[in-house]
């Protein structure tokens, strides 16, 4: 045997890693990070059904939609101080088993107090997958595309759910919905040792003064970050409700979220391809102008095409709107701690729309419900173009 073949370092056992900046690795991180959180995309039929299905009334049913989400905040905003001190994969193979084994025991609660705390720990355990995530995300050369990414197939998938869950409830009860989750956490474990390594920047040692953490834009983008998502799954949790109110046909509303989702999915695929090459400020006021324009037209929904075209112009500007904002946090710090903390802020969001929401649309109050998204996603735009405009000043020219 020969001296190189003594000093050859072994073979890793195991199966192909992708390459760690490919489409497929977007791919792949993008159902890593949606596994812990995607029943956020299926939150109009986890609502609809607690109330169908389960016998919950709609103020609980947002109250149990909303424990599971601020369960993930909680969880995200640990994995800010886990991200350098524990190894991503085996925490995300661990925490993935502990997602299936929640999901599948939630199939037999029906007492709202008890579904309430099992979800909040089900979030939990979720939001540390996705604050991980996140920090593995921001480790790629390209986030906004990877976020993208993301979007593509939270929509796609989430538009699935939307179209066929609610039809399946009446048939199977609402243990389908969480049997669904269980699935895709399922099926996100199988590919998860497929991932490349991402490993952190390592720190040097400083040869100079060290940049001060910008500080003021970041707190601006998490602000936007938490009142874009409030905003729109406030609205988004009662979205069925408010079209049976509108007078809408169950089917009818059904296939238009379906449809809206998978329509949707162009926005963050869009983002995919444009990344930051035409900067971050204009896509941004772009896309919010038009998320309150299609948000204030539910005030029409009465009328099927309004309520289909304000459904699919909503899920456009979402999807394109987010990677954008969550972008921006970790153009600010590539070993990743930002990004997670932007997904706490994201989680807090999507958490507290629902809980506005199930104090307001209890009483059928969706006009009220709408005013509130409007000026929610006004007031992400006022904290968001600042930062936007920052970085894209801060870019080198060309």
């Amino acid at each position: 045997m020969t001296d190189d073949a003594l000093n050859a370092p072994p073979a890793r056992r195991g199966p192909p890693r992708v390459p760690e900046d490919s489409l497929l690795a977007s791919v792949l991180l993008s159902f890593l990070a949606t596994a812990g959180l995607f029943y956020v995309n299926i939150m109009a039929a986890l609502v609809d059904g607690l109330i169908s299905g389960a016998g919950l009334t709609a103020k609980q049913a947002g109250l149990v939609a909303s424990a599971n989400v601020y369960g993930a905040a909680v969880g995200a905003l640990t994995a800010v101080f886990i991200i350098r001190r524990l190894p991503w994969r085996p925490t995300a193979v661990t925490v993935l088993l502990g997602l299936i084994t929640i999901d599948l025991a939630s199939t037999l609660l029906r007492d709202p107090q008890v579904l309430i705390a099992v979800r909040f720990l089900h979030g939990l355990v979720g939001g540390l997958l996705v604050g991980v995530a996140f920090a593995v995300i921001a480790r790629t050369k390209a986030p906004d595309r990877t976020f993208g990414m993301l979007l593509v197939v939270q929509f796609g998938l989430g538009g699935l759910g939307l179209m066929f869950l609610p039809r399946l409830v009446p048939v199977f009860g609402p243990g389908v919905l969480f049997v669904a989750l269980a699935t895709f956490s399922l099926a996100t474990l199988v590919m998860t040792p497929f991932l490349g390594a991402y490993e952190a920047a390592p720190k040097v040692a400083a040869t100079g003064p060290k940049a001060p953490t910008r500080w003021i834009p970041l707190v601006l983008v998490f602000v936007g970050i938490f009142l874009f998502q409030a905003a729109n799954m406030g609205l988004a949790a009662y979205i069925i409700g408010l079209g049976k109110g509108a007078g809408l046909e169950l089917g009818f509303i059904t296939d238009t979220l379906g449809a809206a989702n998978w329509i949707g999915a162009l926005g963050s695929a869009l983002v995919v391809f444009m990344g930051a090459r035409f900067g971050r400020f204009w896509p941004v006021v772009a896309g919010l102008a038009l998320t309150l324009a299609g948000t204030w037209a539910f005030h029409f929904s009465e009328l099927p095409w309004v309520y289909l075209v304000a459904n699919i112009g909503t899920a456009i500007t979402w999807a394109f709107v987010i990677p954008y904002l969550l972008g921006m946090s970790a153009a600010f710090d590539k070993a990743g701690q930002m990004a997670a903390l932007a997904g706490f802020f994201s989680k807090m969001g999507l958490a507290s729309g629902p809980a506005m929401a199930a104090f307001v649309a209890s009483g059928g109050q969706y006009d009220g419900l709408i005013n509130i998204s409007v000026l929610g996603l006004a007031l992400s735009g006022l904290a968001s173009i600042a930062p936007a405009l920052a970085l894209d000043r801060q870019r080198p020219p060309g």
